[in-house]
């Protein structure tokens, strides 16, 4: 009790594992003759292959649109930094002479 898309989607499968054999086959023959092309072709198709992956990756990388989501960061100011948030007022660095005069 199949319907068509299973029996369709079967059909296709078929058609890709007798076309993948076909092809084990002719790059077979082609080593077995010592030919070049049956090196240079799977090759050639394997390198371009990749490139054409890289290439999507990089396109995609390169396109994506993001929107920013949250709030947004407030601006840290730390030592050696040349921004300080708002909140933080400079403080001036304690000296030991300040602390020695503050105690009875």
């Amino acid at each position: 009790m199949s319907n068509r898309a299973d029996e369709q989607s079967r059909v296709l499968g078929g058609l890709v594992v007798l076309g993948a054999v076909l092809a084990g086959a002719l790059f077979l023959a082609g080593l077995a003759a010592q030919s070049y092309w049956a090196i240079a072709i799977p090759v050639a198709l394997a390198v371009l292959f990749v490139l054409g992956l890289v290439v999507w990756i990089g396109w995609t990388i390169a396109t994506v649109q993001t929107e920013a989501s949250g709030d947004p960061l407030p601006a840290q100011g730390g030592p050696g930094s040349a921004t300080q948030s708002a909140d933080a007022a400079p403080k001036a660095p304690a000296s030991t002479d300040d602390a020695a005069q503050s105690q009875p």
